[in-house]
């Protein structure tokens, strides 16, 4: 069964969400050359303080600027640990994810949940501006275009080029003077940001933020930007990141069929798994087939 025009619809909001998360992940993960499992704790904590923030009446844009902070906050801990304590980036990661739970809890008034139903949020606001069935797609696209168009100019900024030069060969960004770890910081607090932002639009997209909603988030944006980068190429910034962005989409949309197809929700995961899989094996032998070889060609002339 194919999906139906709702649900591809859908997709493609959660999507565009999902990209954002995505390039929180890919700043860490291939600018930084970092393993961080600080986001599936981070886009938790940015889910809970845009939820507080719209359950008490406030402002949502306020909400994810709050979702934001808090996510730098927790890079920018996990960071700390790597660089001052010496502690290997994946435990450090660990560790905050860990201590995250609480705080998580601690935002939430000791609540596993809160909804939104009631309260106020962006996409309702899209709403009276916006056709109600393009709303949600129309506020993911704004988003993620300036989210895009932030990390395009920053990377290309002397402090951008320097983040991903540390990333790159940190030994010959310290024979320069430039402050490596100090790079690692500024660079884990963005991504972990981002992906607070991602959990702040999920949550006032799905009208709810729960405790246990960031498990297996690392898993989706690590997804997203393998299968980004098979399909649709790094040969410039500009398009890595569009592709990054694009790898989440096409993730939500296979996500979306398997589940058309009768798939329990209980082999998500595993799908999931088979997907990353998959991707990396396209990226591994996509030399060896000859529509690659074709377009690789084309490129080149």
């Amino acid at each position: 069964m194919l999906l139906t025009f709702p649900a591809f619809m859908g997709s493609l909001e959660q999507g565009m969400i999902y990209a954002v998360l995505s390039l929180g992940v890919f700043l860490s993960f291939r600018t930084l050359n970092t393993p961080d499992l600080t986001v599936d704790g981070s886009v938790v904590t940015g889910a809970a303080a845009s939820a507080v923030v719209c359950s008490i009446g406030g402002n949502p844009f306020l909400g994810l600027l709050l979702a934001f902070i808090c996510g730098c906050g927790a890079g920018a801990v996990t960071a700390l640990l790597n660089t001052k304590l010496k502690i290997q980036p994946l435990l450090a990661g660990i560790l905050v994810m860990l201590g995250l739970y609480s705080i998580n809890l601690r935002i939430m008034g000791s609540k596993p949940n809160i909804s939104l139903i009631r309260s106020n949020t962006i996409y309702k606001m899209a709403e009276d501006i916006f056709q109600e069935e393009y709303a949600g797609l129309f506020v993911g696209l704004i988003i993620l275009v300036i989210v895009i168009a932030i990390f395009y100019f920053f990377l290309k900024t002397r402090l951008g080029f320097a983040l991903r030069a540390t990333g790159d060969n940190e030994e010959m960004v310290r024979a320069y003077a430039i402050n490596s770890d100090g790079m690692k910081v500024m660079g884990l607090a963005f991504s972990n940001g981002f992906v607070a932002l991602a959990g702040g639009m999920l949550a006032q997209y799905l009208s709810f933020a729960d405790v246990t909603m960031g498990t297996g988030m690392v898993v989706i944006g690590l997804a997203s930007v393998i299968i980004g980068e098979a399909i649709f190429g790094t040969k410039s910034l500009l398009r890595r990141l569009a592709a990054v962005s694009l790898g989440a989409m096409v993730y939500r949309l296979i996500i979306a069929q398997a589940l058309a197809f009768g798939l329990p929700t209980s082999d998500l995961k595993i799908v999931s798994a088979m997907i990353v899989v998959g991707a990396l094996a396209i990226g591994t032998f996509s030399g060896n087939f000859p529509f690659k070889l074709v377009v690789g060609k084309k490129e080149a002339e």
